[in-house]
């Protein structure tokens, strides 16, 4: 028998149960170990201006580094998710008062409303002025709504754990992150050769350019539409805000948000504040989309839309909360590492492996 050869097998076996064991220990926070070694690369340049500025006192940089994620990115995602505790259970309680109420009567607006206006006037009037038809209609959505509420609060408190679990391992890796990065160099070498250092600074653009331009856009725009909203009295300003976020991926995705916040304001015959929400959205919310975004994505990499808008989506239906800032990321990522992949193919000829 040959022994040398019988070890290699055993070794390799063996290594591979730990690799097996190792990943299963670590599953359940995967998720966050992904966006902590994104924000660590992406806060990295920042990291060593502060280790400098502190007297190359890496625990200090890092201490600093990790308080300024907290305050721009943990906070206001569990602002948000308060508001968002807070609005559900507004929303409860009005569902509680139409049930024992009944509906108000109908807004003469409601009518004015194109296509579908006159129809929706007359089924409210009906349900306004039948109490047992409005409660047999409001029965069929009660249990669909409380499931829906209940997995929404469950994903916000999942995903404000995943963040703040995030934050906390990026200060190890702000830590130790030139060994960890060195080693993943290496590793990388060894599976693609020369090409290695592009495709890791492919990497780092894409992944900036998303953070930066897409994500922390999106970010910055849904705290600033919030923020009007609460100002003008808007009702459900967080949710409207998490909205606005969900939605800055769209092409003129929150123009439709805070210009409706406007359009409500009129019917409720507030013109000044109105007027306030619409100037707040185009004068502070949209210039972060048209200046900004298009400014820091020119620095990285252009995405196409569907590409950020699947990944957003996705995102959220796999990891929850934390998945809008992650699925869009790694989408990212592929599109790009396929791209060259496929550009590198057709400029020699064949498909060399990364």
């Amino acid at each position: 028998m040959d022994t040398p050869r019988s070890d290699r097998m055993l070794a390799t076996l063996a290594l591979t149960l730990l690799g097996v064991g190792c990943v299963y220990v670590l599953w359940p926070f995967m998720t966050s170990l992904v966006w902590a070694a994104i924000l660590a690369s992406t806060c990295w340049a920042p990291l060593l201006w502060l280790d400098r500025l502190v007297g190359k006192r890496r625990v200090l940089a890092a201490s600093l580094m990790t308080l300024l994620v907290t305050l721009v990115v943990l906070v206001p995602i569990v602002t948000v998710a308060l508001g968002l505790a807070d609005n559900l259970a507004e929303l409860g309680d009005a569902a509680t008062r139409i049930m024992t109420k009944g509906l108000p009567d109908v807004p003469d607006w409601v009518a004015n409303i194109p296509l579908i206006g006159h129809w929706l006037h007359d089924y409210w009037q009906r349900l306004a002025h039948d109490g047992q038809r409005l409660m047999a209609e409001l029965s069929k959505f009660a249990k669909p709504a409380q499931d829906l509420v209940l997995k929404a609060g469950t994903a916000v408190g999942r995903g404000v754990i995943d963040m703040t679990l995030s934050v906390f391992l990026a200060f190890f890796l702000f830590l130790n992150g030139e060994a960890l990065a060195l080693r993943l160099r290496v590793a990388l070498e060894r599976l693609a050769g020369e090409r290695a250092a592009y495709l890791i600074d492919i990497t780092k653009g894409t992944i900036h350019g998303v953070i930066y331009g897409i994500l922390g856009t999106a970010l910055a725009q849904s705290v600033l539409a919030a923020i009007g909203f609460l100002i003008a009295g808007v009702p459900g300003a967080m949710l409207l805000g998490a909205l606005t976020f969900f939605l800055s991926v769209v092409p003129v995705g929150p123009p439709l948000v805070w210009g409706g916040a406007a359009i409500w304001l009129f019917q409720q015959e507030q013109v000044g504040w109105a007027i306030f929400m619409a100037a707040w959205g185009f004068f502070l919310v949209s210039t972060v989309d048209n200046v900004i975004k298009p400014f820091i994505i020119s620095r990285g990499s252009s995405l196409p839309f569907a590409v950020v808008f699947l990944g957003v989506l996705g995102g959220v239906l796999a990891f929850g909360v934390i998945g809008a800032f992650l699925g869009p990321t790694l989408l990212a990522l592929g599109y790009r590492l396929l791209g060259e992949w496929t550009a590198a193919g057709d400029r020699f000829g064949q498909n060399p492996a990364l």
